[in-house]
């Protein structure tokens, strides 16, 4: 019998969950035993969970799980250098030479456990099976122009927090652009995938126009002065071998339109990364870097994006997920097989 043990997420502003309670009859119907964890910052309640037939444990007691546990998380786990002894399913950020990937898994070879990549969990022809892409581009471009409207009144943007439905952010939005004569114009790169149709309707809803470019427009390589043109710059392209480089490094220096860059993608750490005027990500608290003073120009890059909005992200995330958790009882075939080798293949690669 599977077991899946559902842990807190214990980064602060992480209110998001990877299934909902019907996820978890329909699991428990299938045969599943589901466990629980509390939490102080879910969005969604622990009794639905409790109502639908999950145990109920201890928020962070996952260390103490069975063995054969499968932990089911989304973001990072403390970075106490704990070796790490279950299987685990979790966005591990650390298949792309990020140096605290390297660490988790250094501590998956010394606990003997498995880390299935959320973000690895593929079709056979390579095709995420599940994502939060689409609330993550939409919540970036809100932070993007949140930093664009500061940068108007003379400022930088300050913290930025949860919001309990994409109405409620939107009418924030249009109360900071209420005073403003104008509005700036947008380039989002990879316009037709699912973080850049979110970057997309949210500048559509409020009315700012967007160039959308996708693969046709960037497959020469570069280089791209249509970025400088436009106030905002939204990238929606993950880091990969071969991308291109849309920002260099001195783009702060030269003649340039351009003030707001919106990371979505957010992978500056990766040596892949098409951002290359900023080094860490940003904070819910501090959302944006500012990388040069005259005229201003500012990066926000919020690595966990989808929590701004947790209760429409988790509920789209789950129910894309939901298919691929029902198939745990095979872990030698199909999606699980293939996060096994992607993990195989880069532990091998950490030194101890």
């Amino acid at each position: 019998m599977v077991h899946l043990w559902v842990r807190a997420e214990q980064r602060e502003n992480e209110e998001r969950v990877g299934i909902t309670p019907d996820g978890v009859r329909a699991l428990i119907a299938q045969g599943f035993q589901l466990t629980f964890e509390e939490s102080r910052q879910r969005s969604v309640p622990v009794t639905g969970y409790a109502e639908a037939g999950a145990e109920i444990a201890p928020e962070g007691s996952w260390t103490t799980a069975p063995d054969d546990a499968i932990i089911f998380g989304l973001k990072e786990l403390p970075d106490d250098g704990t070796p790490l002894r279950h299987r685990h399913i979790m966005f591990g950020h650390a298949y792309k030479g990020q140096p605290d990937g390297q660490r988790l898994l250094a501590r998956f070879n010394a606990g003997g456990g498995t880390l299935f990549d959320l973000e690895y969990l593929t079709d056979k022809d390579g095709r995420r099976v599940a994502a939060f892409g689409y609330w993550a581009g939409y919540a970036g471009a809100a932070v993007a122009l949140k930093c664009w409207i500061a940068q108007q009144n003379g400022g930088i943007c300050g913290p930025v927090g949860t919001y309990k439905s994409a109405e409620q952010l939107l009418a924030d939005l249009q109360s900071g652009l209420a005073d403003l004569q104008k509005r700036p114009t947008a380039l989002v790169i990879g316009a037709l995938g699912r973080v850049g149709t979110g970057a997309s309707d949210l500048c559509a809803a409020m009315e700012i126009p967007v160039t959308g470019w996708d693969l046709a427009e960037t497959a020469h390589g570069g280089p791209f002065p249509e970025v400088l043109e436009h106030e905002i710059f939204l990238n929606c392209i993950l880091a990969r071998p071969g991308a291109p480089v849309f920002v260099p490094a001195d783009t702060g220096t030269v003649n340039r339109r351009l003030t707001v860059i919106g990371d979505i993608a957010c992978d500056p750490t990766s040596d892949f990364s098409p951002v290359k005027v900023y080094d860490r990500t940003t904070t819910w608290a501090e959302p944006a870097l500012r990388v040069h003073d005259d005229p201003p120009l500012d990066v926000t890059a919020i690595d966990n994006l989808p929590s701004m909005l947790p209760v429409e992200s988790s509920e789209d995330y789950a129910a894309q997920l939901l298919p691929v958790l029902k198939t745990l009882d095979d872990l030698q075939s199909g999606v699980w097989k293939r996060a096994y080798e992607h993990f195989e293949e880069h532990s091998k690669k950490v030194t101890a």
